[in-house]
């Protein structure tokens, strides 16, 4: 009953808060496999209660319905340990995208294979009294106890693989979530009378509800990106720009960052976390300019050596404003990121840059990736002082600036994209005019 309730509470809250999510945000915010597991969690433990009784009443109800319900619970719980691997797997690495149907539904062999043994041998299955209550045992049995274990052991080895790509968060997270199974399953095979496993479902569930799939905590992240987005554009503003230079490099940059990881070297270090902190850090690249004279910014002409001084303070301001600000955020990690992107991304890979003169790999990642953006941006968009350049030439300068200005790593991913840069530059310019001829 306990399990049953705690599930009960985190199906109410999950679905109403999540509801009211999609709609604040215009989008599903839910996790498809976390939706299955909790379904399947759903299942195995009301088979579970019922089989509690079921099988305290071999005289009245019918043996095959008795091995029925039994089979139901089985499979139902090894269909949850199927989902809760792959939902890991889904939130620390990500699935792999394979073309092929095949592949994808060999994903799926495992548990059929499972349930197919437990189906096999559920005839050999015994009813044995206990000294509080009965409890059934069996070859059944067995398999779903290997089950458990199978996908904890799966669990484990992608950690121990990929470990570098999770973020020490989710790593903690699930290390309880794989202490509540061990105990919980030490404890019913060594006093199957327990009949613990149900709680040990409901555990995990209420676990990753609260750590991981919670609507507030996601709510709470859309409210702090719309902040910055506002905050970001409300300084861009002052450059006489409406936010269309803010959204056009920080799609430059994540396009760039998805490049990357497709060269090894960068792989364990740009993961799906590193790419969300990035499209949130992006945009603050240059908040430090809500302290520069608006003179200064929207100058048409060339700024004198002390204009530019003042002009270049922003990067040092911005990683100034981003520790004050955002430095008691709970993710230290995208606080770390967000003041990387601001105060180095004006850094040159030969050292030439400022305003620390940092060269080379002492340069953050995601300041080098964010430099590119940015440059290819603003040459590639008309300002006060100028016109924007051909793309074709924007090209050429990111291309010369390889290995002087710009990480060649970070030119090269850029480049064998074009289409990608294109697409995004011509429809985030036809945006931006369609909202400058509507706020006209």
């Amino acid at each position: 009953m306990l399990a049953i309730t705690l599930l009960a509470y985190v199906e109410i809250n999950y679905t109403r808060d999540g509801l009211n999510l999609n709609r604040l945000t215009k989008k599903d915010n839910c996790n498809r496999l976390f939706d299955l597991s909790l379904v399947a969690a759903n299942m195995a433990v009301i088979f579970d209660g019922i089989t509690a009784c079921t099988v305290n009443m071999t005289a009245q109800v019918p043996d095959i319905v008795n091995r029925l319900l039994q089979l139901c619970m089985y499979v139902s719980y090894e269909v949850f340990m199927a989902l809760l691997f792959w939902y890991w797997v889904s939130v620390t690495v990500g699935i792999p995208k394979k073309k092929r149907k095949w592949r994808r539904a060999a994903y799926l062999l495992p548990s059929i294979l499972l349930a197919g043994l437990t189906a096999l041998f559920l005839p050999q299955l015994e009813f044995i009294r206990g000294t509080t209550t009965s409890y059934s045992m069996g070859i059944s049995v067995y398999i779903s106890f290997f089950s458990v274990i199978m996908f904890c052991v799966m669990t484990v080895a992608v950690i121990a693989v990929r470990q570098r790509e999770i973020p020490s968060r989710k790593k903690k997270s699930l290390f309880a979530m794989l202490v509540i199974i061990t105990m919980l399953l030490s404890l019913q095979v060594f006093l199957p009378e327990a009949l613990v496993s149900s709680m040990a479902v409901a555990l995990i569930v209420v676990s990753i509800y609260l750590n991981m799939e919670n609507p507030t905590i996601h709510g709470l992240e859309h409210y702090q990106q719309e902040m910055v987005m506002g905050f970001a554009t409300l300084v861009e503003n002052k450059d006489g720009n409406t936010g269309g230079h803010i959204r056009r490099s920080s799609a430059y940059a994540c396009l760039i960052a998805r490049g990357l990881r497709k060269n090894k070297k960068y792989r364990a270090v740009i993961t799906r976390d590193y790419l969300n902190h990035l499209a949130q850090s992006a945009p603050m690249h240059d908040i430090g300019k809500i302290g520069i004279s608006d003179a200064i910014l929207q100058k048409p002409g060339r700024l004198t050596p002390q204009e530019y001084e003042t002009r270049k303070s922003h990067s040092t301001a911005g990683g100034r404003i981003i520790r004050e600000t955002f430095g008691h955020l709970f993710d230290s990690e995208y606080e770390s990121m967000a003041y990387q992107v601001a105060r180095y991304h004006h850094e040159k890979w030969n050292g030439q840059g400022y305003p620390d003169g940092l060269a080379g790999e002492d340069i953050p990642l995601c300041a080098r990736i964010m430099a590119v953006a940015d440059v290819f941006d603003a040459v590639s968009s008309r300002r006060c002082y100028r016109d924007a350049m051909p793309l074709a030439e924007c090209f050429r300068l990111i291309q010369r600036g390889r290995g002087v200005d710009f990480d060649p790593d970070v030119v090269d991913a850029f480049l064998m994209n074009l289409d990608k840069v294109k697409e995004i530059f011509t429809q985030l310019q036809d945006g931006d005019k369609r909202r400058m001829s509507s706020a006209a």
